[in-house]
């Protein structure tokens, strides 16, 4: 069992305690799919774990100890009585113990030796242990108790998701602008949604827009929307975004690739509530709130700084995956869930080792995509393989040894800078196929930045941008790929994220 005196088992401590985090256990995979997310608060410095069959108890998070339900040990017979022994050593390291041949111990993806030590950084990273041959568990820091998950489609069980649920609960009922931070995929536009619906808003609509994919030379009409004859072609008057988004909500994703052009307008929109629809004789006014996003940063020179400030009125971080492992079970879950509800998800102990181990780039999108592979697998009774699901390894530095030095994600590895002169037009169609038609993992294979990647995509003889291709193509794409983006993406050679705008606009539906 753990140490009784170093355990916190009492909820009438302080709800934060983050400059002194405990041991959490987060229960990534069970048999029984209920357990999935179920945790334990574990020991301060200077504590010990003692993890087997029997102990220590875990609790979904709709029940806090003390409420008549102490929790529930792993109980699995494939985990041995024996306990695994985990404990805080020197500055801030885990060490984790157990008898070898007792019972199969994996590691972050390793057999383990034993005796395995780990660097604080890689406790913060998160620790996947594998029990048996049906149980995963991360171990991992936790700066806050537990709290239930109360928005709908924020899913996630970490200290990392509850900030981010909570930051939104706090900022929707304003009128206040709000910047979304992270990469793709991360969810930036399911927090935009959370706090639309949120709001006092809700009933309005909300107007999604990727700030990327418009055309530098009709920005502002699109946006501020325009008369007839504001401009070449412009043969009746146009309502624009702002317009659209009257009572409700708009989002600007990906809006660091804002058109200089537009920027000094949307400052005074922010402003002052006014705008000019192009060729108008007067200003119009918007009442739309403004829910920003990007995986930039904005205080790079060529955005409009003042703009910057109006946006960051309220900042809310959107974590990346590899960020919040202790997350990944319910997720997987919730994947599997929708797409095989009555199924008995017979899945390789292996596959889910890489699941739970991966760094996951595209982060809950790519995750998204590869589950709903491995359920058709399932479906189809197939023993469904990740490499296969997901077109791209994702398991990228989970293979080093427990003792090695940690680096920092941007420690990795990067491409050297290149020019655009370097790159042919089959280095821009292999790294977009690479990088399943996302633009960001496009740049950085390539070592380019994303505006450069725009400008070789407009240039190139064979991909096209989804407005320029005719609606019945499209459909056709799409349900010859049966939904699935990416392979669609992939067909009709255009980007993944301006495709599913585009889809959705046709009211083809998109998952996110």
């Amino acid at each position: 069992m753990s140490d009784p005196d170093a355990t916190l088992t009492s909820y009438g401590m302080a709800e934060d305690f983050a400059s002194a985090p405990v041991l959490g256990i987060t229960v990534l995979w069970h048999p029984q799919r209920e357990r999935i997310g179920e945790q334990m608060l574990g020991p301060a410095a200077g504590g010990a774990i003692a993890l087997n069959r029997f102990a220590p108890l875990f609790a979904p998070l709709s029940v806090r100890p003390g409420a008549g339900h102490e929790g529930t040990p792993l109980g699995e017979r494939s985990i041995t009585r024996e306990p695994v022994h985990i404990r805080f050593v020197a500055e801030g390291g885990i060490q984790i113990d157990h008898v070898r041949g007792k019972m199969g111990l994996e590691l972050n993806g390793r057999p383990s030796n034993g005796t395995d030590r780990f660097t604080a950084g890689e406790l913060e990273r998160g620790i996947v242990i594998g029990l048996g041959s049906q149980i995963f568990v991360c171990l991992h820091l936790m700066r806050s108790l537990p709290r239930a998950a109360n928005l709908p489609g924020l899913i996630g069980v970490g200290n990392g998701a509850t900030k981010m649920r909570e930051a939104i609960a706090q900022v929707a009922g304003t009128s206040m602008p709000v910047l979304l931070l992270g990469e793709t995929g991360s969810g930036k536009e399911v927090a935009a949604q959370a706090i639309h619906a949120l709001s006092g808003r809700r009933s309005g609509r909300l107007v999604a827009i990727n700030m990327a994919t418009l055309n530098e030379s009709l920005a502002a009409a699109e946006l501020f929307g325009a008369v007839k004859g504001a401009y070449t072609g412009a043969t009746s008057g146009r309502r624009g975004w702002f317009a659209e988004a009257e009572d409700g909500t708009l989002f600007l994703d990906e809006v660091g690739d804002t058109p200089a052009s537009v920027q000094a307008m949307l400052l005074r929109v922010l402003e002052s509530g006014e705008y000019r629809p192009l060729g108008a004789g007067a200003d119009a006014r918007s009442n739309a709130r403004i829910v920003a996003a990007t995986d930039q940063d904005l205080g790079e020179d060529g955005f409009n700084q003042a703009l910057r400030r109006r946006l960051e009125a309220f900042v809310i971080r959107v974590p990346a995956l590899r960020e919040r492992r202790e997350d990944l079970g319910v997720l997987v879950r919730h994947f599997l869930e929708a797409e095989a509800p009555g199924d008995g998800w017979n899945l390789p102990f292996e596959l889910l080792s890489q699941v739970f181990n991966g760094d996951w780039p595209g982060n809950v999108r790519q995750l998204g995509h590869a589950m709903r592979r491995v359920a058709l697998d399932l479906q189809a009774g197939n023993v469904p393989v990740l490499e296969q699901a997901v077109g791209l390894p994702v398991v990228a530095e989970v293979v080093a040894p427990p003792d090695a030095a940690v680096a920092s994600s941007s420690a990795v590895s990067r491409p050297v800078r290149r020019k655009m002169s370097e790159l042919s037009d089959d280095d821009l169609v292999e790294a977009m196929e690479k990088s399943q038609w996302q633009i960001l993992a496009a740049s950085r294979m390539l070592g380019i930045s994303r505006p450069t990647v725009y400008k070789l995509l407009e240039a190139h003889p064979r991909i096209r941008f989804p407005a320029n291709i005719s609606e019945e193509e499209i459909r056709a794409a799409w349900e010859a790929c049966e939904g699935d983006l990416q392979r669609c993406a992939s067909q009709l050679m255009t980007p993944a994220e301006a495709l599913r705008r585009h889809v959705g606009s046709l009211g083809l539906g998109v998952s996110v």
